[in-house]
């Protein structure tokens, strides 16, 4: 096969791509195309082409877009390699929704997509949707359009004034950034992109800036090899430096042990189950690794903090020594800092030594989880570490507070409706229908995705996952919208999956563009919409601590049925009022090859019924000074 060469012409230009892009899905991969002769591994192209060829040496593959006109050449570029079945591309309508399918299908698939935009707005609403796979370590390309190089006058959307580079200097205090103003550099651009988005530890978003004119500029002999594949390598178990014995000894002396597990400790459920036995230590789970153990290990208290749980905030606030195991300690999950007011020493096994030093009084172990668990277990061991025959006092009295947290969820899923005011009649509560959908969820082997709100705060109170990977829930940045954009992933992953979001009415209708790029796209999941006519987790916070409820629901009823039946594809299905009538919406819609979206009007009110209330203290609001002088009376 001859390429066209040095094309000089917008159809010789054409041309070149198209016979590269033929050339490559022809031999299944770039290396082989190269090895087979018909591609050669120097070539002239363009920045744009340069960058698509970059992206997919690492893998990229799936390109999440609103295009505008500061990304039309790369545009072009896509369209060519899209039609070769190397790419796929999916024209959305919003880039929140782009940013938040591409984060879900990293998180559940492990699947890379890059986002695409024009320059400006679009850009900026990318990035601010972005804050939710910075926060929970989910590595995610931005291929934003950016002013020209040339600064011949303003460009329409950059940021206004007169100086250099504003979006750089902008997006940079997101996370890294590359602006491509000389076309040769992209080479460090993409092995900088590649170290973030797949850093094994701590990966998250990178954003490569698009100056508008760089991109169709012409780069003559490109060597192919330049552009770069190969993720960093995992850090390892911690270094010993005596610290495992340190550790061991801290775990002799203790009498009653927590151990926190953070996302960081989502692949060491194995080594987490031997370490409990062994430390005879009670668990609590962050929402990020909701079955990382099974809920019903007789070990974990599941989640604990300011929206906790009666045996978690239990095992947080009476134990003696805190292992934290991956965790960042988000101010919600260790009641800002006062979490853990009896603890004498932490142990904190972290690959970011920040974080492992967040605590005073602390033996920091900076290394992966599973195998600095596995050097600490047999440290342990060979100190003379034993299984516990019969259950110790601290386990049973964890045990305790695990059954008392058991009974107090019965008592609400005994009583899932409630008489409510708006709706005039009973309505299920979001304890009753949360949990029928997660028990369907489950049974049915679907995927769920929590949006923000009162429906994530109560969710991971409430589900029972029995493994990891069962339910998402984005409680890092807790963007609205996250959930029902995050159905997305399920039409173009390569790793097909039935999704279920569970939303509220605030969070859906800040991304409603769901209902037609769902159905443009093949998705296959189910929006639940649970609608309170309102906002009541921030609703039931003013309560709490002002005694009053201001702006937080309104008064203008919407039919939803009707919104997702004006799309067409989309099965509208009334939830109904009850647990049997909403699990028979929900098996409808897993019946229908296609996106549903079951309407279910919940509770607001008052009755402690409605809701799965609050355990523990967080420097928000008038309770700030209290829990402030907590923090610096315990002073860990």
């Amino acid at each position: 096969m001859t390429l066209t060469a040095s094309p000089t012409t917008p159809d010789e230009v054409a041309r070149a791509r198209t016979e590269r892009a033929n050339a490559i899905a022809a031999s299944g991969a770039i290396e082989q195309a190269i090895e087979s002769g018909t591609l050669p591994n120097r070539i002239d192209t363009t920045l744009s082409e340069a960058i698509v060829l970059g992206l997919l040496r690492q893998d990229v593959r799936t390109f999440l877009c609103v295009l505008g006109h500061g990304s039309t050449e790369l545009a072009e570029v896509l369209r060519i390699y899209h039609n070769a079945g190397l790419v796929r591309v999916c024209n959305l309508r919003s880039e929140i929704e782009a940013s938040h399918a591409a984060a879900a299908l990293r998180w559940v698939t492990g699947e890379k997509a890059a986002v695409v935009t024009s320059i400006g707005p679009g850009a900026l609403q990318a990035l601010a949707a972005s804050m939710a796979p910075a926060s929970d370590g989910l590595g995610v390309w931005y291929l934003f359009g950016d002013e020209t190089t040339e600064d011949e006058g303003p460009n329409m959307q950059q940021i206004p004034g007169h100086e250099q580079h504003g979006f750089l200097r902008m997006i940079s205090a997101m996370g890294r950034t590359y602006t491509l103003h000389t076309p040769m550099a992209l080479p460090t651009a993409l092995r900088r992109g590649l170290n973030t988005v797949d850093h094994p530890h701590r990966a998250g978003p990178f954003y490569l800036l698009m100056p508008m004119n760089t991109q169709a500029s012409q780069i003559d002999d490109l060597n192919i090899d330049e552009l770069p594949t190969g993720a960093p390598p995992p850090l390892g178990a911690a270094a010993d430096h005596g610290s495992y014995a340190e550790a061991a000894e801290a775990i002799e002396n203790a009498g009653r042990i927590v151990v926190k597990i953070g996302g960081g400790a989502r692949s060491s459920g194995p080594e987490l189950e031997e370490f409990l036995e062994l430390a005879d230590a009670a668990a609590v789970t962050s929402p990020l690794v909701s079955g990382v153990l099974p809920y019903n290990h007789p070990r974990n208290m599941t989640v604990g903090g300011s929206k906790g749980s009666i045996s978690g905030n239990y095992a947080m606030e009476n134990a003696d020594l805190l292992m934290a195991v991956g965790s960042r300690f988000v101010c919600q999950a260790d009641c800002s800092r006062t979490g853990y007011p009896q603890a004498q020493h932490v142990i904190n096994i972290n690959t970011d030594s920040e974080t492992a030093t967040h605590y005073g009084k602390t033996t920091a172990l900076v290394g992966d989880a599973g195998p600095t668990l596995r050097l600490l277990i047999d440290t342990m061991k060979q100190r003379g570490a034993r299984l516990q025959e019969s259950p110790s006092d601290w386990m049973t009295r964890c045990a305790a507070q695990r059954r008392a947290w058991d009974d107090f969820k019965a008592l609400r899923y005994n009583t899932p409706a409630l008489y409510d005011e708006v709706w005039k009649d009973k309505v299920l509560t979001q304890p009753g229908a949360i949990k029928a959908a997660a028990d369907w969820s489950r049974e049915n082997d679907a995927v769920n995705f929590f949006d923000a709100g009162d429906v994530q705060a109560n969710g991971f109170q409430i589900v029972e996952d029995d493994r990891l990977g069962r339910t998402f829930t984005e409680t890092g940045a807790s963007y609205m919208g996250w959930a029902v954009s995050s159905l997305l992933a399920t039409g173009v992953t390569s790793e097909p999956f039935y999704g279920l979001a569970f939303t509220g009415d605030g969070s859906f209708t800040m991304s409603p563009q769901i209902l037609i790029d769902g159905v443009q796209h093949g998705v296959r999941g189910c929006i639940l919409l649970l609608n309170n006519r309102g906002m009541r987790a921030i609703a039931g916070l003013q309560y709490d601590q002002y005694g009053n409820e201001f702006a937080t629901t309104d008064s203008v009823a919407v039919d939803y049925l009707a919104w997702a039946n004006a799309v067409a594809g989309v099965q509208a299905i009334d939830g109904g009022r009850s647990t049997d009538s909403l699990k028979a919406a929900l098996d409808k819609a897993r019946a229908y090859d296609g996106l549903s979206l079951v309407h279910v009007p919940v509770y607001s009110g008052a009755d402690e019924l409605g809701g799965m209330g609050v355990f523990g203290r967080w420097n928000v609001g008038n309770w700030g000074d209290a829990t402030q002088a907590m923090r610096h009376d315990i002073g860990l």
